[in-house]
């Protein structure tokens, strides 16, 4: 299986795509002046105390107050906040973290106004990302995560993923990392550092360090609310959760966002910097690589994936509903069994995928198609689990019940991945009623006319959806040729498959979108 990576860089949007044998995977799309991103801490302060609920309110600046659970205090929370008083109050007299001198850890079934007091400035990290009507979620169990190890201050051990089997190398591994690790910092050992010698776990242990050293001794500079430490960015962590070696490319189209990539690449697989490539073609990227058109015929409400097989995802507050139909196959009585075994099985790899594509949470029902023999069902729900071990967030599957439903149950962090693939119409906006189409070249000619002669534009591009630039570019002497001669030489016409039929788009050469609208139609 080839692994490739697409980041596709806008002024207002970040847009990650993973492909698997081209086949579009994982899509993230995150605007690039929104917070809040699992893995950034904050310096809170406590708004509101829920002893029934036994959490609490934290205010970390988001419109809805964020909230934090006892359990997920830590058990030594009361050491952080020992370090936090001393941080607040003289940071010259702060004790470093080796130096320290770890309290009791707090009560399992402890209440959480013995420990929060409403006021009380607390240090927190979202664990989840404000979903719907929710506010964040928060932990104050502190960690900072690097490709093969988690460091989290304020404790003292060594833990190995259960994944590595082998009793030898998690002797080895605990044993390591023990013997190089800072005291009164835990470490977790994730299951990518099987194998990996002293010097990359230490370079990467010292990284992880630094991040503390650098950001934390900032609480005594801030007031609460305030961000502390602002995790990496979106498509570095991505890169960091999933790089394995089957990856083959890693494509860009910013110079900024390719240099960080090609860095941290070569942090955690020096030599293989080369894989990570400048994107600079005209073409938008994601219509280059086919991800324009995976994502509409993807994200609606149906989506067909074998022979006519097709199926319906409905969403609500609490759940997803997913149902499998056959469509147009063969339903006759001799291979009734046979086309249900067929569909619910192609239905099961694409369930899988789209789970993880749209990165649905919570549960998940799925509705088969009915199969007479206990054994089909049980094989079913075996391959279910098969296609599903490779999704890297948390979940858990349960045996068809005698309905023929299967349920399953998956992590959510961040809010699901919703692509709207319906446009509405570019002309008349919805209104039902538009200019005659032919007059359609006649009113772009006229905007370019008043970028040339009024705003004085002569560099500029102009995306339109692929089929009016192929009429715009078609023949001996195109209309496109004309245009250049009589306005601009330096304007280009670019198709790009995100646009609706007759939806443009003006660009200057800083790729900024220009607003051209409709005053500036032809009169």
């Amino acid at each position: 299986m080839i692994s490739e990576l697409v980041v596709d860089v806008q002024p207002k949007e970040v847009s990650i795509a993973v492909l698997e044998d081209k086949s579009l995977v994982e899509l993230q799309k995150e605007a690039r002046n929104v917070s809040f991103a699992v893995g950034d801490i904050y310096l809170g302060r406590v708004k509101k105390l829920m002893p029934g609920l036994n959490a609490a309110f934290i205010d970390v600046g988001y419109k809805k107050d964020a909230f934090l659970h006892y359990l997920d205090l830590g058990p030594n929370f009361n050491t952080q906040q020992k370090y936090l008083k001393q941080a607040l109050g003289d940071p010259k007299k702060a004790v470093a973290v080796p130096k320290m001198q770890i309290l009791p850890e707090i009560e399992k079934d402890g209440s959480i106004g013995d420990v929060l007091k409403v006021g009380q400035e607390v240090l927190v990290q979202i664990a989840k990302e404000p979903i719907s009507t929710k506010g964040p979620r928060l932990t104050s169990e502190l960690s900072f995560a690097g490709r093969y190890i988690v460091l989290i201050p304020f404790a003292d051990k060594v833990s190995v993923s259960t994944k590595i089997k082998s009793n030898e190398e998690r002797a080895r591994l605990r044993q390591l990392i023990q013997s190089i690790k800072p005291k009164n910092f835990s470490v977790i050992v994730r299951t990518s550092s099987e194998g990996k010698r002293v010097a990359e776990l230490d370079h990467e242990l010292k990284t992880l360090l630094k991040r503390w050293e650098d950001n934390i001794p900032k609480v005594s500079k801030v007031k609460a609310p305030s961000i502390i430490y602002e995790e990496t960015a979106r498509s570095v962590a991505l890169l960091r959760d999933i790089f394995n070696p089957s990856f083959q490319n890693i494509y860009v189209n910013d110079k900024d966002v390719y240099n960080n990539l090609k860095d941290y690449v070569t942090l955690i697989a020096p030599g293989r910097e080369n894989i990570v490539q400048l994107y600079s073609g005209e073409i938008p990227i994601f219509d280059n690589f086919a991800i324009t058109k995976q994502i509409k015929s993807l994200f609606g409400r149906t989506v067909t994936y074998k022979s006519g097989a097709y199926l319906i995802i409905e969403h609500t507050e609490a759940m997803h509903v997913i149902d499998v139909n056959s469509g147009n196959r063969s339903k006759g009585s001799d291979a009734q069994e046979k086309t249900a075994i067929d569909v619910n099985t192609a239905a099961a790899d694409e369930i899988a995928r789209q789970l993880r594509l749209r990165d649905l949470g919570g549960i998940i029902v799925i509705d088969f198609i009915d199969m007479g023999e206990p054994a089909n069902r049980q094989k079913l729900f075996e391959h279910m689990t098969s296609v599903m071990a490779t999704d890297r967030a948390k979940h858990n599957i349960l045996p068809l019940s005698k309905f023929g439903l299967m349920q399953i149950t998956r992590q959510r962090v961040r809010p699901e991945m919703d692509v709207k693939t319906t446009e509405q119409c570019p002309t008349c906006f919805g209104t039902g009623t538009s200019k005659p189409s032919i007059l359609f070249t006649d009113s772009l000619e006229g905007k370019i006319d008043c970028l040339v002669n009024k705003h004085h534009m002569k560099k500029f591009v102009l995306h339109v959806h692929p089929y009016i630039a192929a009429f715009l570019n078609k023949g001996f002497y195109p209309l496109s040729w004309k245009w250049k001669f009589k306005y601009s030489f330096n304007m280009k016409i670019i198709p790009d498959q995100s646009l609706a039929f007759l939806e443009y788009r003006f660009y200057d050469s800083d790729k900024n979108e220009l607003d051209m609208n409709e005053e500036t139609d032809l009169k």
